[in-house]
């Protein structure tokens, strides 16, 4: 009955959070079975474009290593963070939500290229909670138990509490990086004079993932929505 509950609230998280969180861990087990090496996971650039090995330009954001405290402790911001942006700032908008983990896959991999990084999950990681803190900038946080701060502050204490389980702090920079470009293109240039959106979410992504009416998230426009129906004015 425990597992029956379990299955059934998983079910009630938003589709990119479940698929995501769902795949990560996966494969995770999968290695832990030895169905699958880490040899096989990581991004390289000669295997991708030589060998034609081109799973693993997704792969490589689905394994966050062996099982332990490392592992559960980006599952629960995985988990936590990507489901609020999805039932916050995204509901309603799965293709838009698709699109911004498309651009930041992309954009993480051309810049991983220069730093030979193998595995950019955690960067993937940085990347939605930098951009849930910064459009959550009153929201306080408690982190741990140990402290509270503002929410814009929490990418830079998931960053040093990554240093301090003894993680390279290159691949949390990345994600921050690449989550502030995102936000300044989406949030602050379009609002800035003479500015406009930059990042638009292919047409075939919207008609794919966007369904109104079958979308529980779904918000309608205010002129969507059901309101009292005046008679016309007397001549």
């Amino acid at each position: 009955m425990a597992w029956q509950g379990l299955a059934a609230e998983f079910l009630q998280v938003p589709a990119v959070t479940r698929a995501y969180t769902a795949a990560c861990v996966l494969t995770t087990a999968a290695v832990q079975l030895e169905l699958l090496s880490p040899f096989q996971l990581y991004f390289n650039p000669h295997l991708v474009f030589r060998k034609f090995q081109v799973w693993r330009l997704v792969t490589n954001f689905l394994f966050f290593g062996p099982l332990g405290f490392s592992f559960f402790f980006n599952m629960l911001f995985v988990f936590r963070y990507c489901r609020m942006l999805e039932e916050g700032s995204f509901r309603g908008r799965t293709a838009d939500f698709v699109f911004m983990f498309l651009f930041g896959g992309v954009v993480m991999t051309l810049l991983g290229l220069l730093g030979s990084l193998f595995f950019l999950g955690q960067a993937l990681v940085a990347m939605l909670v930098y951009v849930w803190s910064r459009r959550s900038p009153r929201v306080r946080v408690n982190f741990f138990g140990l402290v509270t701060f503002q929410a814009p502050f929490l990418p830079w204490a998931l960053m040093g509490f990554s240093l301090l389980l003894g993680n390279s702090i290159l691949v949390d920079l990345l994600g921050i990086a690449v989550g502030h470009i995102y936000y300044f293109l989406e949030d602050v240039f379009p609002n800035q004079p003479g500015g406009k959106r930059l990042l638009l979410t292919p047409g075939f992504l919207k008609l794919l993932l966007d369904a109104p009416a079958e979308d529980p998230n779904y918000l309608p426009l205010p002129e969507e929505q059901p309101g009292p129906h005046l008679p016309p004015p007397q001549q």
